[in-house]
């Protein structure tokens, strides 16, 4: 099935995606061909966000929807999506991939128990990125050269970024980061930093588990906590008092994912001088 490309959404097959660093991989590869449509917000939970209204229409005439995989939105909300639009393919991009363990599965809310911050990691990327090539082509077999030309580009483009990050943190393999919560799991793995949560398993901070971690950054002289938003902020003082240590904000969604994976890099490198 061919896809107009015309510029005008409304004339193009829409696709949907979970989180914005998606919504970057697939028109990395695509270019303008597909309407894409981010189902969780900029400033959005993506472990509570509720689907829209305004989203409904955009479900219902879907080609396509990329799952990243493991967040709370996906398990609440998945069943629903399905059922507005049965023709829609559903692709998870965390299937295939070495997944992190987090906790036990909670039947409650039909989670695996699965670390979902995937695309922090160049390597994992890259095989999202195979499986998003290969749907498309199957969607639009008339661009499938153009969408293999685009892939490598951004497949180069994703190495280069690898090997910029093992020479921004060249000697910091095996030191300890302190996180709010969990998001930089595969970040850590990828380039042997140990990674220290204030939410254990992304659960609620206990006051057990604040004291373990302000003693880990007193022993092991760790001044920074890095956060996501203003709640992290309102608990991560309390660790920042405690330690005379910092708060530094990183964004795990922003779109511009090459230079945010610098970025988070160089912030951590520079405050382990």
């Amino acid at each position: 099935m061919a896809c107009n490309t015309k510029q005008d959404t409304g004339s193009r097959n829409t696709i949907l995606v979970s989180i914005l660093p998606q919504k970057t991989f697939v028109e990395k590869i695509a270019g303008t061909d597909f309407n894409v449509i981010v189902l969780i917000p900029p400033g959005s939970n993506p472990s509570a966000y509720s689907l829209s209204p305004s989203l409904m229409a955009d479900v219902a005439r879907s080609v396509v929807w990329f799952r990243i995989g493991h967040i709370g939105f996906e398990y609440s909300w998945g069943d629903n999506i399905a059922r507005i639009n049965r023709e829609m393919k559903v692709i998870d991009l965390s299937a295939g991939l070495d997944l992190i363990k987090k906790f036990k599965a909670d039947s409650a809310v039909n989670t695996a128990g699965y670390d979902p911050h995937t695309w922090l990691s160049p390597a994992a990327v890259k095989k999202m990125s195979l499986k998003i090539m290969e749907t498309l082509t199957m969607l639009n077999p008339d661009k499938k050269t153009t969408y293999k030309n685009n892939f490598n580009r951004f497949i180069l483009e994703t190495d280069s970024i690898d090997v910029e990050i093992k020479k921004i943190l060249y000697d910091c393999n095996g030191k300890t980061i302190i996180v709010f919560h969990p998001s930089l799991s595969y970040f850590a793995r990828d380039y042997g930093l140990k990674q220290v949560s204030l939410e254990p398993g992304g659960k609620e901070p206990t006051p057990e588990s604040l004291l373990r971690v302000i003693e880990t950054a007193k022993t092991e002289n760790i001044g920074v906590i890095y956060i996501q938003g203003e709640v992290d902020k309102d608990q991560a003082t309390i660790f920042a008092e405690e330690t005379g240590g910092k708060i530094i904000r990183i964004n795990p969604l922003d779109p511009s994912w090459s230079n945010n994976l610098l970025f988070i890099a160089k912030t951590i490198r520079k405050n382990m001088e």
